[in-house]
């Protein structure tokens, strides 16, 4: 009876201590701060990553809006408009150019 409580107090023991151990690799690993390189690559793939986020976004807004439809046929319509104008300055500098006698 001696020898099992003297077992089951050591087991205890080991079990107590190696617990605490863990726990005091995983703070002390939890403590080590990364290097200034690994800051700065962080620090830069955040401020890429939040580029391209609200690019993407934008683009979203813009697609969501039908901004390129509008854009689209503004550009027609103003491209119509300019021909039709185009073409009468044409015809006016061409009667000035070669009047008739």
């Amino acid at each position: 009876m001696n020898k099992l409580l003297v077992i089951t107090v050591l087991a205890a023991l080991l079990a107590i201590n190696a617990e605490g151990f863990r726990v005091y690799r995983q703070v002390e690993e939890e403590a080590e701060q990364p290097g200034t390189f690994t800051k700065m690559t962080n620090a830069f793939r955040s401020y890429y990553e939040n580029a391209i986020n609200t690019a993407s976004g934008y683009l979203d807004s813009v697609k969501g809006l039908k901004q390129e439809e509008k854009a689209k046929n503004l550009y027609e319509e103003t491209t119509k408009v300019m021909s039709t104008y185009t073409g009468i300055v044409q015809d006016q500098l061409y009667h000035i150019l070669y009047q008739q006698q």
